[in-house]
């Protein structure tokens, strides 16, 4: 009786802390979230906010492949765009309205130890002209830190570093939206042979405009069996899902 006891306060408790957490966001799936949920706020892995951060690396790791569908039941979720952007819709790359930077590099520091996606980080050159006011009497400052390397040669151009992260899996349009807003990216850019990189702040041009997913290519799709013709070649993936909102690709 006392283990029977035992096991029905624990799942009392889990149930009673998983309505409170549903409370808070309508999104969260109760039927697949419960018991991932109740273990991870009964170890405090989950306890923190967006603003800043501080858990987020552990109840990544403790929501582990469930993430995307359960971080809505802890409060971890960036929150969806309001309102699309018409133009969304004609494009394969998009900004989200309110992304989470550090949501975003603490999941991206280290290797996913699922190895669900491969993050590439390069530096991008910013032109500091463009975000500096034009006078007719400018004095020019060149100030430099630690952190960031000013070019000799271009004492106007500031060196950072971009991340983005290609998920290892083909994705739908509406998939790889959602996986890179859990992921607190800035935007994302989905390629037509369902390749999904998100993509971090501090990147322009909307990160690298080639596919790299690991474990999703035109020539994996191609040795599963002979192509009738050029246009099945060059399918979408995923159009039958998102048929309705595939656009036209953006041109770099």
């Amino acid at each position: 009786m006392t283990s029977w006891s035992a096991l029905f306060v624990a799942a009392a408790v889990g149930i009673l802390l998983l309505t409170t957490a549903t409370k808070r966001s309508e999104a969260c799936n109760e039927a697949i979230c419960a018991s991932v949920v109740s273990k991870c706020m009964l170890t405090q892995s989950c306890k923190c906010d967006l603003v800043t951060c501080t858990c987020c690396k552990d109840c990544f790791s403790c929501l582990s492949y469930l993430y995307d569908e359960c971080c809505s039941c802890v409060d971890l979720c960036p929150k969806p765009n309001i309102t699309d952007n018409p133009l969304s819709k004609k494009s394969h790359v998009e900004e989200f309205s309110e992304p989470v930077p550090a949501l975003f590099q603490a999941l991206t520091a280290e290797a996913d130890p699922h190895e669900r996606w491969l993050t590439f980080t390069y530096p991008v050159d910013f032109d500091m002209t463009v975000f500096t006011p034009k006078t007719d009497n400018q004095m020019k400052y060149h100030i430099q830190t630690a952190n960031e390397e000013l070019h000799p040669l271009k004492p106007n151009v500031m060196t950072v570093n971009c991340t983005v992260a290609f998920m290892a899996q083909c994705n739908s349009w509406n998939k790889c939206r959602a996986s890179c807003q859990s992921m607190g990216a800035t935007s994302y850019r989905w390629f037509h042979d369902g390749c999904c990189e998100c993509i971090g702040d501090t990147c322009i041009n909307y990160g690298i405009n080639e596919s790299r997913c690991t474990l999703c290519s035109q020539g994996d799709k191609e040795e599963e069996g002979d192509l009738k013709d050029t246009q099945t070649a060059y399918d979408d993936y995923g159009q039958n899902e998102d048929e309705d909102v595939l656009g036209e690709d953006v041109e770099d």
